[in-house]
């Protein structure tokens, strides 16, 4: 990394810190409870809403599920935004899903957070991940070499006393993972591999097809198109998942939830 790449990392760094400061100062923690179970108000609002995720992730949410995103967040064990550990508390609280499968595992995060929240909810389900848990990147995403990204998974599940999850070493486009896809139907499928949108495209017409009838799928970094303005501490998404967000039969799904680049849609058909 060059002098200036390490400087605009830093001031990026200290922007976002002020920026979280700033959205938590003079929060009365009491509104937040009914702020994040207006749904729709995360379409009409998404900035809005997503503060107040970000909020209730610091004042309301369980500590167990705060823990879980501090670890995965030290040592560059997992993206994403304090927000979207709310998001997934709030889905699962809703749906119960039961049968969840992720596309996209990189160390396990989401993953984990699942099958945390399935015991939490005393659901008898599964979790299912299917990544190549190799460094592979696309246009826009890079990932740390020297990682076995399979083992790490499996140890950061054992590190919260999880039971293993189901793993399919492949990339989601070949016919093994296609193939595991049509196994379902799933509950809930988040779309969160490669960024490319021909593969995002193919990921979401396999997970389509796969998700039962009233079942959600989750689609990452989609929110580019959208009135979402993302603070310092977050991201608006990338090109490819939001031109296939844009892309949506609305006949088939309708989208329910937004919380940040995340955006769940719901099949109706």
């Amino acid at each position: 990394m060059s002098l200036l790449g390490y400087l605009r990392g830093v001031l990026r760094s200290r922007q976002a810190a002020v920026a979280r400061r700033a959205a938590l100062a003079g929060v009365d923690p009491e509104r937040l409870d009914a702020a994040v179970a207006d749904w729709p108000r995360s379409l009409a609002d998404p900035t809005g809403f997503y503060l107040d995720c970000f909020r209730a992730f610091h004042l309301r949410l369980a500590p167990e599920l705060r823990e879980h995103r501090v670890f995965f967040s030290s040592g560059r064990r997992g993206f994403g935004e304090d927000a979207f550990h709310t998001m997934w508390a709030l889905l699962f609280e809703r749906f119960k899903f039961q049968s969840y499968l992720e596309i996209g595992v990189y160390r396990g995060q989401t993953l984990s957070l699942a099958a945390l929240l399935q015991r939490r909810g005393g659901l008898a389900g599964k979790v299912a991940g299917i990544s190549p848990f190799e460094a592979v990147g696309d246009s826009v995403s890079t990932y740390l070499g020297g990682v076995d990204y399979q083992a790490d998974t499996l140890a950061n599940f054992a590190h919260f006393s999880l039971p293993p999850p189901i793993l399919l070493k492949a990339y989601s486009t070949e016919e093994r993972a296609r193939e595991f896809i049509r196994s379902g139907p799933w509950d809930c499928i988040y779309i969160d591999g490669n960024h490319d949108y021909e593969v995002v495209r193919a990921d979401w017409e396999a997970s389509a097809a796969a998700t039962r009838i009233g079942g959600v799928i989750v689609l990452d970094d989609s929110a580019l198109d959208t009135a979402f303005v993302a603070p310092a501490f977050a991201s608006a998404g990338h090109p490819g998942p939001s031109r296939l967000a844009t892309e949506i039969d609305p006949g088939c799904f309708r989208e329910i939830l937004r919380v940040g680049h995340n955006r769940a849609f719901q099949r109706l058909a």
